[in-house]
């Protein structure tokens, strides 16, 4: 199994973009001697942790008559498939054939492995083409990667198409209206002016005339792997601590299911960042999650084809941006033929 380019643009928009990084799920997913099966770009694949935490990533598919390697067993270093007892190790090797010891099938390399990496809670995996299999450069977000920096990962699984997840982050204005009755965005301007501001790794999507209010600016980094930066404003019950910030990466799981990954961060320390840690766990995470069902229960209520029945206005630029930028990018990564619309 490999992502084709041959695959058509309107399959890879669905089903997520190839060649960059992506997140899969939480690394707690994936014990020491565990296995478990996740689909990612509509494909299935096999998650398998060593006893010493190393991590693998297959196409969840024995070479021998491809039963789903997820079902097998794991030997310590490698799986073996529930069938016959192929063993697969991490790199997609076959090591052993039970059945026919020296098979002409042992010492190859016929399953697919990604590179993976594991940050901030999360594991994430480079989902190359048949063309581009050697990963791209990955740069993280600095929140995730700074030790001044306390954050928490919530991790969820939406019934949505992925770029519905994506627009909603470049949507600042829906925290307004959709969100009023949050303990964060509460306050503001119902009407504003956006604009775009172009970055070293993608761009700014802003209010003009309201900062530090409500849900007023979000960033696109575009660094190996997509992800968004936002704050949004904390009252004083919050506790001690710099900023509040999100940052937002999804998973297209396949055309209608999106893992969605939010860390919310803050640059304390000491005592404060043990306080702002004891408070966020017994009271305010909660209230996150209550934001974020709101968000679900929107999205997941939208018609497939919601983004071709629109009328779009002044606060769509982010979206719209986006889609272009997407759309473009699933474009050049499939030199499938166009279909031919006198055919």
């Amino acid at each position: 199994m490999t992502l084709s380019t041959h695959d058509t643009a309107g399959h890879i928009y669905a089903n997520g973009l190839r060649n960059q990084w992506h997140p899969v799920v939480p690394s707690r997913f994936v014990h020491p001697g565990g296995l478990r099966k996740v689909t990612a770009l509509g494909e299935d694949w096999l998650l398998m942790r060593k006893a010493d935490g190393t991590l693998s990533m297959l196409a969840d598919r024995c070479p021998h008559r491809g039963a789903p390697l997820s079902l097998g067993k794991h030997l310590g270093d490698r799986v073996a498939c529930w069938y016959h007892g192929v063993e697969v190790d991490g790199s997609g090797t076959v090591t052993s054939v039970p059945g026919l010891p020296g098979c002409n099938l042992e010492g190859k390399t016929l399953v697919r492995s990604l590179p993976v990496r594991e940050v901030g809670g999360a594991i994430l995996a480079y989902f190359g083409d048949e063309e581009h299999p050697e990963p791209v450069e990955l740069t993280l977000p600095e929140p995730l990667t700074d030790p001044g920096v306390s954050s928490f990962l919530c991790y969820a699984e939406w019934n949505v198409p992925w770029r519905y997840a994506m627009e909603n982050l470049l949507d600042p204005m829906h925290g307004a209206f959709l969100h009023h009755e949050s303990h964060t965005m509460f306050d503001g301007d119902t009407t504003a002016k956006f604009r775009i501001r172009e970055t070293a790794r993608g761009y700014f999507f802003e209010k003009t005339d309201q900062r530090g209010v409500n849900f007023d600016w979000v960033e696109l980094c575009r660094t190996g792997v997509d992800w968004v930066d936002l704050s949004i404003p904390y009252p004083p019950s919050a506790g001690p601590g710099g900023v509040f910030g999100i940052v937002g990466m999804v998973c297209p799981v396949d055309a209608g299911r999106t893992g969605v990954f939010f860390w919310r961060y803050r640059e304390v320390a000491g005592w404060q960042r043990d306080t702002w840690r004891f408070l966020y766990k017994t009271l305010i995470e909660e209230r996150h999650w209550q934001v974020l069902e709101q968000d679900r229960v929107i999205l997941e209520a939208m018609p497939a084809d919601a983004d071709q029945r629109e009328n779009l206005y002044q606060h769509d630029l982010g979206v719209v941006r986006l889609r272009r930028l997407y759309q473009a990018e699933a474009a050049r990564q499939s030199t499938a033929a166009a279909p031919d619309p006198a055919a």
